[in-house]
């Protein structure tokens, strides 16, 4: 079964160029293996190759290189997304464009920041794809999505995603828009059909689970409420304020899209952010409620939500200070505002890859049944909300988000 996932086209005459100008000294491949590169219930969006290639140098000594290829999965519903909006070619924008765009500004403000991996080209690929360099080989690896990140994963991240958004605004006041493709994120217009589709079954399974969480009578009501409106609130969401502070956000911040570095002690010495493919511009509350709700671990997760803001917020004017932002420099308050104003965010983000998060590891996570109406799409969505895990952070989280006005459909 696995290897059928794995196209014949991957070979080693594709990786040819690669490594002629990569590998110093390259001759010749003397092996090449592809394999499965996450394993299941781990990577639900596309389907993550491992190629792994022994070389011969021209000094007759061999080389072991690795790289991880992404290639769309052939499952019906992400074929459909995928017609309405090309996510590879948008993230091999963000890798070969944007990136290193950022990483430039900082480099001419004297600081070497790297946001995540290197980008190759592969001339002759038959489908989407975008190829990586494998990060594994210089010790990075995620931590545990099912523990939820501590204080001292969380600080490193939001420090991270802080230069990342700097540097969005930096080229913004200075270059002007980026292109459309990296504009809207989930909400294209043209989608919206389909995302409609897609999230209302989703709500509907949520709403009845939902009548079983502890304490749930408090806010059951706004829940029902809140089902024939999502949609279109989350289109408003969408639209960028131009009285705001706006970044491009990363789009898709949980646990599975950040990798660590460790050094020998365990203490952290890197940060990087992986899975480019849905970049959206507008408010930072996007990414902080993304990453903060999705990741961090029970006991942080609500107790240090404001000091966690302020991490973010010390950590974002310190780079656009650095980079020589030209606008006023956002307010701790401005960014509380912003996450105020933009709740009903948090509210999707708990109902949806809240749960992908906290669920143990399955075969059964795929797109379609994240997002499908069969019975086996029913099933996992059932599964996903009825968790052990996943209750005991939602019946945190949802009175949370009534007390802050987020559950609210005016």
């Amino acid at each position: 079964m696995a290897d059928s996932k794995i196209p014949e086209w991957v070979n080693a005459e594709l990786f040819e160029d690669v490594l002629k100008s990569s590998v110093e000294g390259y001759s010749k491949v003397s092996t090449f293996k592809a394999e499965l590169g996450s394993a299941a219930g781990e990577n639900y969006a596309t389907v993550m190759l491992r190629v792994q290639i022994e070389v011969e140098l021209k000094d007759g000594k061999t080389k072991k290189v690795s790289y991880m290829v992404k290639l769309p999965h052939q499952e019906e519903m992400f074929r459909e997304m995928m017609k309405r909006s090309n996510i590879f070619d948008t993230e091999r924008t963000m890798y070969n464009e944007v990136v290193p765009e950022m990483e430039a500004l900082y480099k001419e403000a004297g600081i070497e920041i790297t946001f995540g991996a290197k980008s190759y080209d592969l001339k002759n690929a038959k489908t989407e794809y975008v190829a990586l360099e494998d990060l594994g080989i210089k010790g990075f690896k995620n931590a545990n999505r099912l523990e939820g990140f501590d204080q001292t994963h969380t600080e490193r991240v939001l420090r991270k995603l802080a230069q990342w958004h700097a540097a969005s605004a930096v080229r913004v006041a200075t270059k002007g828009p980026y292109p459309e493709i990296l504009v809207h994120g989930f909400f294209k217009e043209e989608s919206r059909p389909m995302m409609a589709e897609m999230m209302s079954g989703m709500l509907s399974r949520f709403s009845k689970v939902c009548t079983t969480y502890e304490g749930n009578e408090d806010y059951i009501d706004k829940v029902k409420a809140l089902q024939p409106l999502f949609i279109e609130k989350c289109y408003e969401f969408a639209k960028v304020d131009p009285n705001e502070f706006n970044v491009l956000n990363h789009g898709d911040s949980w646990s599975n899209n950040i990798m660590f570095q460790y050094d020998a002690f365990g203490k952290i010495k890197e940060v990087y952010l992986v899975d480019y493919q849905i970049p959206k511009y507008g408010t930072v509350a996007q990414d902080l409620y993304y990453f903060l709700l999705s990741s961090t671990k029970l006991e942080d997760k609500l107790t240090k939500f404001d000091y966690y803001i302020k991490v973010y917020h010390d950590n974002l004017v310190e780079h656009l200070k650095i980079l020589k932002y030209s606008k006023p420099l956002p307010s701790l308050r401005d960014i509380h505002l912003s996450l105020l104003k933009n709740g009903l965010y948090a509210y999707s983000v708990v109902t949806s890859v809240m749960g992908i998060v906290l669920l143990d590891p399955t075969e059964v996570t795929s797109f379609d049944n994240i997002f499908g109406e069969t019975d086996a799409g029913v099933d996992f969505q059932m599964q996903l909300y009825n968790s052990s895990r996943y209750r005991k952070h939602i019946q945190m989280v949802m009175p949370w988000l009534l007390d802050r006005g987020a559950l609210d459909v005016n």
